[in-house]
């Protein structure tokens, strides 16, 4: 009979030494202004949670996912201008 123990190990082990590569914190780093719009949505959002939606909350959210759509946008038509090999 195997224990999950020893399973377990076999799984998790790898997977803590792998570190994001170069390229991969440079996607992070380009998505950066999209991902600080979605939490600011959803901080608009969380805070209409345990009450009813002002007025002022509706503008929040509003302006909120304004944003998290310029960003999308920003970021759609950057990545259609980048040459291939790193020129722009």
């Amino acid at each position: 009979m195997k224990t999950i123990a020893a399973l377990q190990d076999l799984v998790t082990a790898a997977s803590l030494d792998f570190e994001p590569s170069a390229a991969e914190l440079d996607a992070i780093e380009q998505e950066m202004p999209l991902i600080r719009a979605e939490v600011e949505l959803l901080d608009a959002r969380i805070m209409t949670l345990d009450r009813p939606a002002s007025e002022l909350d509706a503008r929040r959210i509003r302006r909120a996912r304004n944003r998290v759509m310029a960003a999308r946008r920003d970021l759609t038509n950057r990545a259609g201008t980048v040459e291939p090999g790193g020129a722009a």
